[in-house]
């Protein structure tokens, strides 16, 4: 690269990086906050709630990125056409394409970095999240449950301990159990125990008694037991070790699925959609940087509006963004959405291209601004004689 291609290069990214960043850390802190309740409610630390959902950043990232790099490319071509830099260049001749090329190479280096976490990145934070959660759920056990008060694990289980013992062990538990619709189910112990292996883990009761009513029957049946394990790994239902989702997958993961897989099995049309937008996430980069320089890389003069190619820009954009969400969802139980996706993004990469190498300016038509300027002729006369009054 040139030092001109190099300038821009160096602009473009750094500007990227700084847009990236702060879209990325709003919109992580309005999501973390949803989550809040892992340290008030599950007495974690703040080292776990910060880890937990800095997971969540990948994903992201994967959507934030194309949006990073357009207002990235915005700024350095208002910043080139400020300073008339842009005038310059195309005077010493430099064609519209040709300007276009730093732009291209910082295009290329975010497509990288969104196929990547496509492809590994993202699915991996996923599977992450999900084994946390599931480690978090055995630690509110341990964690969540204080002496005195009555602790709602899940919507129909409830636990309450008189005490804690050094070690860890609890005193004067009382479990009220209602999680199956055909019995409902309440133990009180002398000690309980919390015992966590690599089959799951469970609450292990001593010394105590139960007390079960059955539907149907009229009266309960008592049990006095030495002791009881009540296993929490499965009302917690959080174990995807066996069956992970299709957004923890890696993409040779959905390239070619076993056969024998049930979630493959179950949603084979969702299976094939998130392959085809894993293809398409790295397109999109390069489809909004085509339509961004199209509507401001041609050369103006600072005399020359600019508010009507980066309003196009901005709607052309959330346009084909729309659009690829919306085939993104019938692409589920429809395969021409795929192919409708894939057209869309090749026509809306061909258009720029085209008015890129062929130098066309966006300019609205002639009519319309004259319009535009006889509405605001109007308006100023009409406010200007009531505010004379």
């Amino acid at each position: 690269m040139g030092s001109i291609d190099k300038y821009i290069f160096r602009t473009t990214l750094a500007s990227f990086a700084l847009v990236l960043v702060s879209l990325t850390g709003v919109i992580w802190i309005t999501q973390a906050l949803r989550d809040i309740d892992l340290m008030t409610g599950q007495g974690q630390t703040i080292i776990t709630f910060l880890g937990l959902t800095s997971l969540l950043i990948p994903s992201l990232v994967l959507v934030i990125s194309p949006i990073a790099l357009m207002i990235a490319i915005s700024h350095t071509l208002n910043k080139l056409a400020t300073d008339s830099e842009i005038i310059v260049m195309n005077a010493a001749g430099l064609s519209p394409f040709r300007l276009f090329r730093p732009f291209l190479y910082a295009t290329v280096v975010v497509a990288i970095l969104v196929a990547f976490i496509a492809a590994y990145l993202g699915p991996d934070g996923a599977r992450r999240l999900e084994r946390w959660s599931a480690e978090i759920t055995a630690d509110v056990l341990a964690n969540l449950l204080k002496p005195g008060h009555f602790a709602q694990l899940e919507q129909n289980l409830t636990i309450r301990i008189r005490d804690r013992e050094p070690g860890g062990g609890l005193l004067g538990v009382f479990v009220d159990d209602r999680r199956d619709p055909l019995e409902h189910v309440s133990i009180v112990a002398d000690h309980g125990t919390v015992l966590k292996n690599e089959t799951g883990s469970f609450l292990v009761l001593e010394d105590g008694n139960l007390e079960r009513f059955e539907v149907g029957k009229r009266d309960p049946a008592l049990v006095a037991f030495r002791s009881y394990a009540l296993d929490m790994t499965q009302s917690s239902n959080r174990n995807h070790d066996v069956a992970l989702g299709i957004h923890e997958r890696y993409l040779w993961e959905l390239l070619s699925p076993p056969p024998d897989d049930p979630v493959y099995k179950d949603l084979p049309g969702q299976f094939r959609a998130e392959l085809h937008d894993r293809f398409l996430a790295p397109i999109y980069p390069l489809a909004f940087a085509a339509l961004t320089f199209a509507f401001l890389g041609a050369p103006r003069t600072t005399r020359q509006s600019r508010n009507f190619s980066i309003g196009g820009s901005i709607l052309a954009v959330f346009g084909l963004r729309m659009a690829g969400f919306a085939c993104s969802v019938m692409a589920a139980t429809s395969p021409l959405a795929i192919l409708a996706q894939y057209l869309m993004l090749a026509a809306a990469i061909g258009a720029g291209f085209w008015i890129i190498i062929a130098g066309v300016v966006v300019e609205p038509p002639a009519a319309l601004m004259e319009a535009i300027h006889k509405s605001n002729e109007r308006l100023l006369r009409l406010f200007g004689r009531r505010a004379i009054a």
